[in-house]
């Protein structure tokens, strides 16, 4: 008795393999170009409201981070670009170097990122929000400015980033047209 091959659904299923791996390079894409924008809403409104009459401003935006605050955001989707920056990285490993150096720039930069938040605004969000005494307008007004330029450092970083993934994208797409 032998057995029959059917290998009339391999296209299908290698044609479903490469949307599946696509799918997820979008979406870090997507994940990482909302990461950027929210990032610069912090900074073109929330940065601005806090600086704006030190130290009355950090008091009521100390009031109003009680219940909730960005990081909630961002302890959330962060690391969720990273795991995608991963996973993208692995899926798309054999594809090609270029393609795999891409997103090794563009994961290493989501990770710097993310070193640079927890290195130094966190230290900065304690001073402003928690710890600093309203009293001391000069450590509140220093603390918010280095948090603000550095704000957009960090979106810089992970616009570099971003602009990696495209590049991938970009050559995965020259690859599939050969």
């Amino acid at each position: 008795m032998s057995v029959k091959y059917n290998y009339a659904d391999q296209p299908v299923k290698i044609f479903a393999k490469k949307i599946m791996k696509t799918t997820f390079l979008f979406a870090s894409i997507t994940l990482a170009a909302g990461l950027i924008f929210v990032n610069m809403y912090t900074s073109l409104v929330d940065a601005k409201s806090w600086g704006s009459n030190i130290p009355g401003s950090i008091a009521t935006a100390r009031e109003y981070f009680k219940t909730v605050n960005p990081g909630s955001f961002f302890r959330i989707f962060s690391p969720i670009n990273q795991l995608l920056g991963i996973l993208v990285l692995v899926m798309f490993w054999k594809t090609s170097p270029t393609i795999r150096l891409y997103l090794a720039v563009a994961l290493f930069m989501y990770l710097a990122a993310e070193a640079l938040t927890f290195a130094y605004f966190y230290p900065r969000n304690a001073v402003m929000f928690e710890t600093a005494d309203l009293t001391d307008t000069a450590l509140l007004k220093k603390t918010w400015a280095q948090w603000n330029t550095m704000n957009w450092v960090r979106t810089l970083i992970l616009l570099v980033g971003l602009i990696f993934s495209f590049l991938s994208l970009d050559q995965l797409y020259s690859i599939r047209l050969k």
